[in-house]
């Protein structure tokens, strides 16, 4: 993606607020590749110790320590990048980090001054949200435009992360898929405005599944934005009980991959 230093002199219809890696290439991308030249705003990553002193707040030490130690157990699989790059080739799916179409501004967080100071210089008729940390409400009052964000999983049934991994982990294959909602202050508490089930492979993993639905959720995304921009938008609530997760530990993933083929 291709940095510049100044907001563009014609006010952009859409902003992207997005983390960085991988994925976040793979939506901005795929929204550019449908919806034309796009600007997107980029907040830098949580330090490691950041997000574990939240984990050990919120889940406890032990729990905690299970999460990481999962996370390195990934990066040690020897298939993961075969993997990855499969996933890429069949679902056609664009991770490349320079992209002629997209004008990228990095903020320290999305919720800095200096973020809510491009938003409002930019004051895009939309914004749209992919990865990023929880946007506090003066981000949301910044600009008059719907936030619309995607999330990788069915709500409000399976907020927070990993939201795909835990359906299949919970046998209800059924709500393992995308959602696109607007966005308010909780997590992935919006009202709804599409959603779609995903179908897996049998060698896709929780290291993969992420990568899958995306290519479900592009075209919802696509036509969510398109939905704002036209004045259409028609939000809903859907009726399912409401619960937050977090990444599985090490051993409660090796549990149910072996008692369950859930990988």
């Amino acid at each position: 993606m291709v940095s510049h230093a100044e907001p563009d002199s014609k006010p952009p219809r859409i902003v992207v607020l997005t983390a960085q890696g991988a994925l976040s290439r793979i939506v901005v991308n795929g929204l550019a590749a449908r919806l034309g030249p796009l600007t997107v705003i980029s907040e830098q990553p949580e330090s490691k110790g950041e997000i574990l002193r939240r984990r050990i707040r919120l889940l406890g030490p032990v729990r905690a320590a299970g999460q990481v130690a999962l996370s390195f157990a990934l990066r040690l699989d020897p298939k993961r990048k075969a993997r990855y790059q499969r996933v890429l080739e069949t679902h056609r799916l664009d991770a490349s980090p320079d992209n002629p179409a997209v004008t990228l501004h990095s903020v320290p967080s999305v919720n800095s001054d200096a973020c809510r100071d491009l938003l409002t210089k930019l004051a895009p008729a939309v914004v749209a949200v992919y990865g990023t940390r929880l946007l506090k409400r003066a981000t949301l009052q910044a600009v008059d435009a719907p936030f619309i964000n995607y999330h990788a999983g069915i709500t409000p049934k399976y907020r927070g992360q990993d939201p795909g991994y835990w359906a299949l982990a919970t046998g209800d294959a059924g709500n393992a898929g995308v959602t696109i909602h607007l966005v308010d202050e909780g997590v992935d508490t919006g009202a709804v405005l599409y959603q779609a089930q995903v179908t897996f492979d049998p060698g896709d993993t929780i290291a993969t599944y992420q990568y899958v639905q995306a290519a479900t959720a592009l075209p919802l995304f696509v036509r969510a934005i398109e939905d704002a921009l036209a004045g259409r938008l028609t939000p809903r609530q859907v009726d399912l009980p409401s619960q937050k997760w977090f990444p599985p530990t090490l051993w409660g993933y090796l549990a149910t991959g072996l008692t369950r083929g859930v990988w």
